[in-house]
């Protein structure tokens, strides 16, 4: 029985040049058909933020010749008491919107994942704020907040009480711009939220009605913990959200922030500077600073949110072990 011969590569295998060629010739085309994303992505987001990083080490107008200052722009920063209160303002509401809107989105989500009549009409009407214009929205916030015709203070009158000046005080500022984001960002929230419920195994659930569990352990010793993942992105993207805040206080006050400005939020005060002022070097300093202190909080975030906690096994169901 003869043997077959092996098979020898030709001398264009055999040439790394021409094996090269052959596999360039094998992927141009899909690098071709994917390089409209990345020549987009070069001009109008890589080539921005890095020049936006030169533009924070010049003073600049935006029409004559770029000077170069070094750090001066971070070290006027650093002193900028304007700058230093939008950073308070946009933390005060940051915390006024931020907490009671993920935990409101918590509790509707919970309650959507149960078996109710017309959740389908529910889920469409928490989700519509998110696809309404915040233009339109910043202008109904404002007609129904105002000081003088709104319905909110008719209401208060009509009751007896007195009127509350909600766009003419820094607190009612504040307050009104975190109602602003609570109604829009909250329905998003639980969605993201009923999303991660239906993945949670209906085993435990049902162990725990066994267990004769309230609604309200339910939640807490089982929902919440399952979730930690999913709260954690909704902390983080709630935070840079939160921090990044311009189209609410812009409408709603214009570019002046309010009275004090107590509506000035480091994104309006960014703007104001580049876009009012035309001083475009301080505002990438601003713009940069703004970038450090979202990834600051968000890794603090990370740290607190996906610390270690309850690992799947919901104390229920282990007492109910326990008594076995």
């Amino acid at each position: 029985m003869s043997a077959i011969a092996p098979e020898h590569p030709s001398a264009a295998e055999r040439d790394p040049r021409a094996r090269r060629r052959k596999k360039l010739r094998e992927v141009l085309p899909l690098y071709v058909a994917i390089s409209p994303f990345y020549l987009l992505f070069a001009v109008f987001g890589l080539f921005p933020i890095l020049f936006s990083i030169v533009l924070s080490l010049t003073d600049w107008d935006g029409m004559g010749d770029i000077s170069f200052v070094g750090l001066a722009q971070y070290q006027f920063l650093l002193a900028d008491g304007r700058f230093w209160n939008a950073v308070g303002n946009t933390f005060i509401i940051w915390f006024l919107s931020t907490v009671p809107m993920l935990f409101l989105a918590m509790v509707i989500a919970f309650l959507l994942h149960q078996n109710i009549r017309f959740t389908k009409f529910y889920r469409v009407a928490f989700f519509l704020p998110n696809v309404t214009s915040m233009v339109a929205m910043a202008i109904v916030f404002g007609s129904v907040f105002s000081d003088t015709f709104g319905l909110v203070n008719s209401a208060l009158t009509a009751l007896g009480l007195d009127t509350v000046p909600w766009l003419s005080s820094p607190w009612g500022i504040k307050l009104t711009i975190a109602m602003m984001v609570i109604w829009r960002f909250t329905g998003y929230n639980a969605i993201i939220y009923l999303a991660g419920l239906q993945s949670i195994p209906t085993d435990m659930y049902d162990a725990a009605k066994v267990d004769g569990a309230s609604m309200r352990q339910v939640f807490f010793r089982i929902t919440v913990p399952m979730l930690r993942p999913i709260i954690l992105f909704t902390v983080i993207t709630s935070t840079i959200g939160g921090l990044s805040l311009f189209t609410e206080p812009q409408v709603l006050l214009g570019n002046s922030g309010g009275a004090g400005e107590a509506g000035m939020t480091i994104v309006l005060y960014q703007y104001n500077q580049a876009f009012t002022q035309f001083d475009f070097g301080y505002g990438s300093a601003i713009a940069w600073a703004l970038f450090l202190i979202a990834a600051v909080f968000a890794i603090i975030n990370w740290r607190l949110v996906s610390g270690r906690g309850d690992d799947a096994a919901p104390r229920i169901s282990r007492k109910k072990e326990a008594r076995r």
